[in-house]
């Protein structure tokens, strides 16, 4: 087994074990937030958090995972994979940057293979002001029961968005499914109607961590969508010319935006980075979503109608429900140590240029 595949786990006991493991081996102690609810196989579910620097750094780097559970596999894998790495840790020590491992953002999902909390909910919709109107996805209402049909597989359901797709195109579709919606308890990529566990821990961390100092960077660790393997830098910040000119100068020219459109993501809400100038507003923010590819966009999607469907119907029978899991994971994680070896080496180097901007 290569080095950058010991990094990575099988399930998230397994990931969570490692992550603690190499903590420890790092020096450095944990702070563990637990969920209200058990894992797949009864095992404990958490937040964890590491910090290596210290409390009053005046510049922080936050490296998260897992904010869509099943994505955790190849997050985790890289948190692993930098805590074990002597040469990031000096450098960043070096710098007087401090670094926040937060992982399993969503333990739930991580767990039980889904994209969704255990409310449903995607976290990365859910960061909204609740009192106010949400945002409205009347593309979404229209195909919503395509989307997830009463029966699966859907041929007819499958014909009518193919259908869609030929007609307003396939950024269209991408962007009725996964802009957010909040009218679908039952369908995908809901983004709630409350804050969700995942959402208040996540904001007690950033009260914790996050306040003091003066600069604050995020590189949020995500799969699924692009070329297999590719990592694509996602500028991960409010629409801001300032911080785009610096997420660009720190990670690079190729940074991609949802706002622009070069992004292979479309254009969301409730976005879970916001969080970081509501709970630290004394800093300058930086972020980066690092979204490895897997498996084409259709494969995906289709992973997560599925999986949303099984979630609907729990009487489903063993051997369909064990398929759509696999599926679902296999979705998200590529299990080939070349993969892995990939996604380790853009992680270090995404990484490392994060410190390296929050330094200068």
């Amino acid at each position: 087994m290569s080095t950058a595949s010991s990094c990575f786990a099988q399930t998230y006991a397994e990931a969570r074990g490692k992550f603690l493991s190499a903590a420890a081996a790092a020096g450095l102690e944990v702070q563990s937030h637990p969920h209200p609810l058990p894992g797949r196989d009864g095992e404990v579910l958490a937040m964890d958090v590491a910090r290596s620097g210290p409390a009053d750094a005046p510049a922080v780097l936050l490296v998260s995972s897992a904010c869509h559970g099943v994505e955790g596999f190849c997050g985790s894998g890289v948190q692993n994979a930098l805590l074990a790495a002597p040469e990031f840790r000096r450098q960043a020590d070096a710098a007087g940057v401090a670094v926040l491992y937060v992982h399993a953002l969503n333990p739930y999902g991580f767990s039980w293979w889904r994209r969704t909390t255990h409310e449903n909910v995607d976290l990365n919709r859910n960061f909204h002001d609740f009192s106010q109107p949400l945002p409205e996805n009347p593309a979404y209402d229209r195909l919503a029961s395509l989307f997830v049909p009463e029966s699966w597989p859907s041929p007819e359901s499958d014909a009518q968005l193919n259908a869609f797709t030929a007609e307003q195109g396939v950024r269209a579709l991408q962007t009725a499914l996964s802009a957010g919606q909040h009218k679908h308890p039952r369908g995908l990529f809901y983004g709630g109607r409350a804050p969700t566990w995942s959402h208040l821990t996540l904001r007690k961390v950033l009260q914790e961590h996050g306040t003091v100092c003066q600069r604050l960077g995020w590189i949020d660790l995500h799969t699924g969508l692009g070329p297999n393997g590719v990592g694509e830098r996602i500028f991960a910040c409010r629409d801001d010319a300032a911080a785009l000119g610096r997420a660009r100068a720190w990670w690079g020219s190729n940074l991609t935006s949802i706002y622009d459109g070069s992004s292979t993501s479309s254009k969301l809400t409730g976005l879970m980075w916001l969080s970081a100038y509501e709970e630290c507003p004394q800093a300058e923010y930086t972020g980066i979503a690092l979204e490895y590819g897997t498996l084409p966009w259709h494969e995906c999607g289709d992973a997560l109608r599925a999986d949303q469907w099984l979630e609907n119907h729990p009487e489903t029978g063993d051997a369909q429900r064990r398929e759509i899991k696999r599926r679902m994971r296999d979705a998200f994680y590529d299990d080939s140590d070349a993969w892995k070896a990939r996604i380790v080496e853009q992680g270090l180097e995404a990484a490392r240029q994060g410190v390296a901007g929050l330094a200068a």
